[in-house]
């Protein structure tokens, strides 16, 4: 036979998922661009190898203001010279 306390436990555990399969789900999806990656932190990533490329002629500080700046929106490319043209100054 079974036992009160089994059939209560039981009832419980019926209520308790009916409850909670009712209950209102809210979502706000979001979509990510690069997938999850943390686009501010590859800009500045990209930053500091141009300044190990290019050392004295790169600015890697003003590269890494524009990524935060901008939200990382212009990822710097060191061999895309159109790309990180603001970032390099001449050498006297």
């Amino acid at each position: 036979m079974v036992s009160n306390k089994t059939v209560f436990i039981g009832v419980c555990v019926v209520v308790i998922l009916a409850v909670v399969s009712n209950a209102p789900v809210e979502a706000s999806p979001q979509i990510e661009l690069m997938g999850g990656y943390d686009i501010i932190g590859i800009c500045i990533t990209n930053c500091a190898q141009c300044k190990k490329m290019y050392g004295a002629f790169f600015e890697g500080h003003l590269c890494a203001e524009a990524c935060v700046q901008f939200k990382g929106k212009t990822i710097p490319d060191c061999e895309d010279l159109s790309s990180i043209a603001p970032f390099l100054n001449k050498m006297n």
